[in-house]
């Protein structure tokens, strides 16, 4: 009997082993599917034209800067409040 719980602790390593061969084929194929069909839906992506591209670059500058000056009206407008309330 102990004979075989030697031979059963020998098998364990191995059997570890050759389940781990399936396990790195099997995700180096999904990474590769996922390439694939990544680059697939880029094929179907509309690019914008660079005129376009710098219109709307103009546009996000634009609403960044409006809403920096609302931010700090707010900031500017509660900090007042505060300090007359604190006063």
């Amino acid at each position: 009997m102990a004979d075989k719980k030697e031979l059963t602790k020998a098998k364990a390593p191995e059997k570890a082993k050759a389940q781990d061969k399936p396990k790195t084929k099997r995700k180096a194929k999904g990474i590769a599917k996922w390439w694939r069909e990544t680059m697939g839906e880029l094929r179907k992506v509309v690019w914008p034209t660079p005129r376009e591209a710098f219109q709307m670059t103009k546009v996000v500058l634009l609403v960044m800067a409006a809403m920096s000056v609302v931010l700090g009206l707010f900031d500017f407008v509660f900090s007042k409040l505060l300090a007359l309330i604190l006063a």
